[in-house]
């Protein structure tokens, strides 16, 4: 399957799980989970959360960030690759002034 997200309309999301600013998502949803290209606006983040029933795998493409993962604060680049597994909590930030853009993939579990 080919997923081609320049023809998945973009959602403008602002305040996100509870986080600031607008998160920017092309989103592919079906019964087996999602699988996404988003944007984080400068300043922006997506609040903290917990997997109850899926892991997360967000790979960074453009632009620099940090996560909170379990507590803890961890830069993230573009090409870096941040695993939360079910179970966990994490919250992704855009401390920066440029936009972050990130792939992720949600797998129902």
């Amino acid at each position: 399957m080919l997923i081609d997200f320049s023809n998945i309309e973009e959602q403008v999301i602002p305040g996100f799980l509870g986080g600031e600013g607008t998160f920017r998502p092309r989103m592919r949803v079906d019964e087996l989970g999602k699988i996404m290209r988003a944007v984080l606006e400068p300043g922006s983040s997506i609040g903290l959360h917990t997997h109850e029933t899926s892991s997360e795998i967000i790979y960074i493409l453009k632009g620099t960030g940090k996560v909170l993962y379990d507590g803890e604060y961890i830069p993230l680049k573009a090409g870096d690759c941040h695993y939360c597994p079910k179970g966990h909590a994490h919250s992704l930030m855009n401390d920066s002034g440029e936009y972050l853009e990130f792939f992720a993939v949600v797998p129902v579990q």
